[in-house]
């Protein structure tokens, strides 16, 4: 990754490089990330250069100072003292059991001009709409909230949130794992190569592509703002 960060070449970009150069942060920007779980990004970020990483999750084992530049923190952000730069949620907004409270957190830990990523879940999905409770992204129990669109928008702008950008970035999971269900198959017991070939796969990541064209795939990137 960081020869990505330093070239920005597709040759090096990695699975998640596409918001990372949105958002461009300074090498010594300091970047939370909320749910983060045993810190795999952070180890990422850390090793391309980054050297003021935070991590929150109070579902870890305790508290661990990798260095001085990463601290995996066993408690929510609500509790931290820190502010921060940037604060990210990859697939954790979901899991909130109140939104409105953890966007406030972010508004309220976020210094002035600083930036949130939030990627999740969405119910404007064409997917929602043709599958309804089989769905795969819908994951009750974990998932507690599915927020629409429109409702982040109208929550994000209440609280003082500046909305920069809706980037729809579904993949193929949300056709195969939901076919998985319909078939009535955990995704514990059946696998995507288990029921399809490459062809099928690469056909589903096409129309993935095309469902994020057109506004209606499954998941997003919000990408907002803290005025200054």
């Amino acid at each position: 990754m960081n020869l990505f960060l330093r070239t920005k070449s597709k040759v090096f970009e990695p699975i998640y490089g596409y918001w990372l150069k949105k958002l461009s942060p300074d090498f010594h920007a300091k970047i939370a990330d909320v749910g983060c779980g045993n810190g795999q990004l952070l180890y990422e970020l850390y090793a391309s250069g980054y050297t003021d990483l935070h991590g929150f999750d109070p579902f870890m084992k305790k508290d661990s100072e990798i260095n001085s530049s990463l601290h995996l923190w066993k408690q929510p952000i609500e509790e931290s003292e820190i502010t921060f730069d940037l604060i990210m949620m990859h697939h954790a907004f979901e899991h909130m059991e109140n939104p409105m409270e953890t966007l406030l957190a972010c508004f309220d830990k976020l210094n002035p001009g600083g930036k949130l990523l939030i990627r999740t879940p969405v119910a404007d999905a064409a997917i929602w709409q043709e599958k309804r409770e089989l769905w795969v992204q819908l994951d009750a129990p974990r998932h507690l909230i599915i927020p629409s669109v429109y409702g982040f928008e109208k929550l994000s702008k209440a609280i003082g949130f500046e909305l920069d950008e809706v980037l729809f970035d579904s993949t193929a999971f949300q056709f195969w794992g939901t076919e998985l269900y319909e078939r009535g198959f955990a995704l514990h017991q059946k696998s995507a190569t288990d029921v399809f070939s490459e062809e099928e796969l690469a056909d589903l990541e096409k129309k993935a592509l095309r469902y994020n064209q057109e506004g209606k795939g499954d998941q997003v990137c919000f990408f907002l703002s803290k005025p200054v």
